[in-house]
C-alpha cells in the first residue's frame, strides 16, 4: 500500500468533517413557529367571570394538561401582578399549592405541599387570589380535577406560575 494514507487519517477526516457538520447546523437559524392555533384544538383566551360557574370550559384530560389552562385564566385576572420578564435568583417565597377545581369550575379546596411558612402573608395573598379566581375554566372532560402549580413570589408582590414562567436569571 505505497500512496494509500493509514487508516487513522481517513477517521480523523471522518471526525473532522462531522463536526463541521454540526458547527454548520448549529448556526443555522431555526425557522419560527406558526402562532395559528391548531384546527380543531381548544385555546382558553382570558377568563370570564360568571355567576354559576365559568362561561369557559377546559378540554384537558389530565390534571397535568388543565394546570395550563388554570394558569392562564390566573394570570389574566392579575395581569398587573406577573413579574415581567425574568425572575431575579434568589426569590422572596417559593409555594406548591394543590387546587382542587369541581366540575363547574368553583375551587373546593386548597392544599399546600411546599408552604412559604417563612411568609404567611404570601401564603394568605396566593390563597385569595385563587379562591378570588374561582370560577376557573370547568374541567369539562375530567368533571373535576385537582391540579397543582408552583408560586414564584418576588419581594415586590409580582409573581409568575411555574407553569408558565419566563425563567430566572
Amino acid at each position: 500500500m505505497p500512496d494509500t494514507p493509514p487508516r487513522r487519517y481517513w477517521l480523523l477526516a471522518l471526525l473532522s468533517a462531522a463536526a463541521a457538520a454540526v458547527v454548520s447546523a448549529c448556526k443555522t437559524a431555526p425557522q419560527a413557529l406558526s402562532t395559528q392555533p391548531i384546527s380543531g384544538a381548544s385555546t382558553v383566551v382570558g377568563p370570564i367571570a360568571g355567576s354559576k360557574g365559568s362561561a369557559r370550559s377546559s378540554a384537558a384530560t389530565s390534571a397535568r394538561a388543565y394546570r395550563e389552562d388554570g394558569a392562564t385564566h390566573l394570570y389574566g385576572l392579575n395581569v398587573e401582578r406577573i413579574y415581567k420578564g425574568k425572575m431575579p435568583p434568589l426569590l422572596y417565597a417559593v409555594g406548591v399549592l394543590n387546587v382542587e377545581i369541581d366540575r363547574t369550575g368553583r375551587v373546593t379546596h386548597l392544599d399546600w405541599l411546599r408552604a412559604p411558612r417563612h411568609a404567611p402573608e404570601v401564603m394568605a395573598e396566593i390563597e385569595r387570589t385563587v379562591n378570588d379566581a374561582s370560577p376557573f375554566p370547568a374541567p369539562t372532560r375530567l368533571g373535576k380535577v385537582v391540579y397543582t402549580d408552583t408560586w414564584l413570589w418576588h419581594k415586590s408582590g409580582q409573581f409568575q406560575l411555574d407553569t408558565l414562567t419566563e425563567g430566572q436569571s
